[in-house]
């Protein structure tokens, strides 16, 4: 499976958006709200009220960090940034296996993201779990990174036994919408660029960049 870790966020920044999210205490809501009917069933957790102002306000600078990330633009070629939402998960409380709805009010999910806002020594559980084909993928980071993973995957999040998981999820409605070809895609540019850093223009170069860009525009919305 093709998934991405980053750095997104810096820890201070991290710890400064948590701490701001948690004092508008009246937003808080049960993350049933925004579940469909099968994942509503699985889902124990909450949410900041996405029409809130302290939501509407760190979802945007979260979505203006991501849009300047070139390592994720890369990855994940975005044409839409949506849903995001803070989630808090406390003792007791988890996310069963589920699978996001492919298509949401807002567009398409073709990647899903977990930022994790809270280090992983602040709490026990509440492991990121991705079901591969032969095992289960169980992800738990550090303040401000990032995981990229297609929404096609199936997911879940594991019970907090101590402390509490805080986070901000959302999704990627990406200009190309099969997982393979945007890992060839990345793979292409990632390679051209290297090149491209170590060696200088030439070419040959000009030639493999004329080519990602036809390939791009084939495969793309």
């Amino acid at each position: 499976m093709d998934y991405l870790i980053h750095q997104l966020v810096d820890s201070k920044r991290s710890k400064e958006i948590i701490s701001e999210i948690l004092k508008d205490n009246d937003s808080w809501e049960d993350g049933k709200k925004t579940a469909g009917s099968h994942a509503s069933l699985v889902k124990n957790n909450f949410q900041l009220n996405k029409d809130s102002h302290t939501s509407i306000k760190h979802c945007g600078e979260i979505i203006k960090i991501i849009q300047s990330d070139q390592l994720i633009k890369s990855f994940a070629l975005p044409k839409k940034i949506h849903s995001l939402m803070f989630t808090r998960t406390s003792s007791s409380q988890g996310y069963g296996m589920h699978i996001d709805n492919p298509y949401m009010k807002t567009g398409r999910s073709d990647l899903s993201f977990t930022i994790f806002l809270n280090n992983s020594n602040e709490y026990q559980g509440g492991e990121l779990c991705i079901q591969t084909i032969q095992k289960t993928e169980e992800v738990k980071l550090n303040s401000g990174q990032i995981i990229l993973y297609p929404s096609t995957s199936l997911h879940s999040v594991n019970k907090v036994t101590n402390g509490e998981r805080i986070v901000c999820v959302g999704w990627i409605h990406s200009y190309i919408r099969s997982n393979e070809d945007r890992s060839i895609l990345f793979g292409l540019d990632a390679g051209a660029k290297g090149i491209l850093a170590k060696n200088g223009q030439s070419p040959e170069l000009d030639l493999i960049f004329q080519a990602y860009g036809n390939i791009l525009r084939r495969l793309g919305d």
